[in-house]
């Protein structure tokens, strides 16, 4: 043993190839090299080594061995699941499966290591079956692995049902399907695990926070959200850099930036990037432009320079504060700082002077920038020629967009809807055949909004709410009431050649007024309501929003796909510029 130990410590003081030949060449001048255990360790360390070429020697070696056992087959596939190219692992695999040597736990770990970085979910489907075959379905540590291969490759049914069947579980268990859920864009179920798991005696720890806070911010879940907050400061865990970005995230996210901000100042920890500019995109989401672009120039007496994403959560502020002119500038103290504008900082300044009516400078800036406008900058320039009845620019955006090839149905949509608001009903049903002939359809539009720490999902003219009954007997209370303030309903955004009693009807069921309908009859006067929205909220919701903060008294907090509308007292943040 004590001859093991010293020639393994020899082992690990290899530094370099060159030494790692010469330990080689000395097993193999003392005849140990086809039985001495350190054998194995010494393809490990080639076959983990960082540096070029080490992982081909390992192989060398590997092949020069008479009878690998399973740990040489595994040293040289624990290092092809961590290399740049992990679909070898895959390869190797299969190639061990085939050979007379049996696999162990291990081996399928590693394996399943590969496939989860290369999003390998068939594979991984396949080794599940070896799994369940040879037994090592008890393996905590590897059923873990499993779970992550399922999230990571987006079958969140199938990670679901691994989690669910596992016998026992570990922290890292709890984690990763945490982190696969919200990851997956299963926030709801994301959460609702954080808590099952904490009602079943499990500690959180920080990755398991991570996780909720992720899915807190994408659903806008504030009340849940603090619950979080609450348990990270109650149980002492490491308010570290990376927790309190994913803090200042979610509140920014969920509208409360004022919150974020004090998370960003009682920081104990340095400062990073990461955190300037998540405190930064925080005001832009919520329509603080002058705040961010103070922080950015705070950001620069500090000694922190700013990176392009810096420059993009800046100009992302501009725009919805509708900064033109500091949009514009911002752009040209890019260049002079020699930070290289990108597509994404061209396209937020074109949606910025486009937002502004400014369509011609929009449409120069497309045809001058260094690099080729992709769908998005015509996308945005069709919808500034809506939101401004420019037919003229419109049909030069959606003659590009088909060009491009195209088909998604905002597009048509848009078109269509620049088309009814000058009556040329013609013009739409062209418009509208087009989209039946290509397939298109339109995204449906959702809401959610939470009471009591539960969220509620609804989509435009919903009916399949437990309280449907009573969300619209309260919509026509609404409809009533903001009428007698003097709404009058903006029925040119219905596509349909159809009377304008009918076009309110259809407005009237928009998701987010089902959305604070349920919230006014759920919750006490004077309750703030909290909406998500996936889309951008349309004219006519915005205007009925501002008439109920007014009429109820109440702040209405909505998140459509861009930015934040915070509703009180019959006016938005945005001014009415979104």
């Amino acid at each position: 043993m004590a001859s093991l130990i010293h020639v393994e410590s020899l082992l690990q003081k290899c530094n370099s190839l060159i030494q790692i030949k010469q330990f080689q060449a000395h097993l193999i001048t003392t005849g140990k090299f086809q039985s001495h255990p350190s054998r194995t360790k010494l393809i490990e360390l080639c076959a983990l080594s960082p540096a070029a070429g080490n992982l081909s020697f390992a192989a060398e070696i590997f092949r020069q061995v008479n009878a690998p056992k399973t740990n040489d087959w595994n040293a040289i596939l624990r290092g092809l699941a961590q290399s740049p190219n992990p679909t070898n692992a895959i390869t190797w695999f299969r190639t061990i499966s085939r050979s007379p040597q049996k696999i162990d736990a291990l081996t399928c770990s590693f394996a399943l290591k590969a496939c989860a970085r290369a999003l390998a979910l068939s594979e991984g489907t396949q080794i599940h079956s070896q799994i369940l075959r040879f037994g090592f379905d008890a393996d905590v540590l590897l059923v873990t692995t499993l779970l992550d291969v399922y999230a990571k490759s987006g079958d969140l049914d199938a990670a679901k049902q691994v989690f669910d069947e596992m016998s026992i579980r570990d922290i890292a268990s709890w984690n990763v399907m945490i982190s696969g859920l919200a990851q997956g864009s299963w926030p709801n179920e994301a959460i609702d695990l954080f808590n099952r798991m904490k009602e079943e005696g499990w500690r959180p720890d920080e990755v398991t926070v991570l996780g909720a806070l992720s899915a807190c911010s994408q659903l806008g879940a504030v009340r849940q959200g603090e619950i979080v907050h609450r348990y990270i400061v109650d149980e002492k865990l490491d308010m570290n850099g990376i927790v309190c970005n994913a803090l200042i995230d979610m509140y920014g996210k969920c509208g409360f930036v004022d919150k974020a901000y004090l998370v960003f100042n009682k920081m104990s920890c340095k400062k990073t990037l990461i955190t300037w500019n998540t405190m930064i995109m925080a005001f832009a989401m919520n329509g603080d432009g002058y705040k961010a672009l103070d922080l950015l120039d705070q950001m620069v007496l500090e000694g922190m320079l700013p990176d392009d994403v810096s420059y993009l959560s800046a100009l992302c502020a501009c725009n919805h504060a509708g900064l033109v002119e500091e949009g514009v500038r911002l752009l040209d103290t890019m260049i002079e700082c020699r930070v290289k504008p990108n597509v994404k900082h061209y396209g937020t300044v074109v949606d910025l002077l486009g937002r502004a009516g400014r369509l011609q400078e929009a449409y120069d800036i497309i045809n001058s920038m260094p690099m080729m406008p992709d769908i998005v900058f015509w996308q945005t320039l069709l919808g500034a020629s809506k939101t401004y009845g420019n037919v003229e620019m419109a049909e030069i955006a959606s003659k590009k967009l088909v060009e491009m090839g195209s088909n998604a149905s905002g597009d048509f949509v848009l078109l269509s809807n620049v088309y009814a608001a000058q009556q040329r009903w013609h013009d739409v049903g062209r418009v509208r055949e087009t989209m039946k002939n290509s397939d298109v359809r339109k995204v449906p539009g959702f809401s959610y909004t939470e009471i009591d720490g539960k969220m509620h999902k609804f989509v435009n003219a919903d009916q399949s709410h437990p309280n449907s009954k009573e969300i619209y007997m309260k919509l026509d209370e609404i409809r009533f009431k903001i009428k007698a303030y003097g709404y009058d309903a903006e029925t040119n955004l219905v596509l349909h050649d159809i009377g304008d009693e009918d076009k309110e009807n259809v407005l009237n069921f928009h998701s987010e007024k089902l959305a604070v309908a349920y919230s006014l009859i759920s919750t006490r006067d004077g309750t703030p309501i909290h909406v998500i929205k996936n889309l951008r909220i349309c004219v006519d919701c915005h205007a009925v929003l501002k008439i109920i903060s007014k009429i109820y008294s109440r702040e209405i907090i909505v998140r459509d796909r861009a930015r934040f509308h915070r509703f009180k007292e019959g006016e938005c943040s945005c001014r009415d510029y979104w």
